[in-house]
């Protein structure tokens, strides 16, 4: 049975279009996952890229091109310039690491409630409100929202480490037992063939 570890970001819009076709791809394959929200803007310094606001103008256009087209293609409502597009993915990424350990929710869905919840919903992911919202959408104690916040620290600032020592520069990013990765939201049909034994 494959191992899956899945590096995203709370404030990624190609994790929103991802939608929930990674999980209905993990569970097809009986695939186990370990999520790893991470710190994005520093995983592209460390790694070479830039964060959107430091792209060429020709890179911006057809990044915004682009994510029209896979709204669309997938049905996945978004707002191209959403209020909140700067906002900090640590207090939503340390809930989700509290969700995880303590269990009782999904975590897929979580990961789309924080990502829905900034580019289709228009919400600050940085409010506790909020956050308690997305808990409770996907099964997980609202609570959580304000607990375990140095764990979450820990565990946050290991994900970042973890990823660049595993070869991550983007998210989603997908890597199989430790060896096979798949980056973008685009690449989960080549991630399900993999699987298959096909690709």
């Amino acid at each position: 049975m494959a191992h899956i570890e899945y590096f995203f970001g709370t404030n990624s819009p190609f994790v929103y279009l991802a939608g929930l076709r990674f999980e209905e791809v993990a569970a097809r394959h009986g695939a186990t996952v370990t999520y790893r929200p991470l710190d994005l803007s520093t995983l592209f310094s460390r790694t070479g890229g830039l964060p959107p606001k430091e792209r060429h103008e020709a890179r911006l256009a057809y990044r915004l091109q682009e994510l029209k087209r896979q709204s669309r293609k997938y049905g996945l409502p978004m707002d191209l310039d959403p209020p909140f597009r700067a906002v900090n993915p640590a207090p939503s990424s340390y809930a989700f690491i509290a969700a995880q350990k303590a269990g009782g929710g999904d975590l897929g869905r979580l990961v789309h409630a924080f990502t829905g919840a900034l580019w289709r919903d228009m919400r600050d992911i940085a409010e506790d409100d909020v956050i308690a919202d997305c808990l409770e959408e996907a099964g997980f104690d609202r609570g959580l929202a304000g607990m375990a916040m140095l764990q979450g620290a820990e565990q946050y600032a290991r994900n970042l480490e973890d990823a660049t020592a595993a070869g991550v520069f983007g998210a989603p990013f997908y890597i199989v037992d430790g060896t096979e990765s798949f980056w973008g939201q685009d690449r989960i049909e080549d991630l399900d063939l993999h699987l298959s034994g096909k690709l």
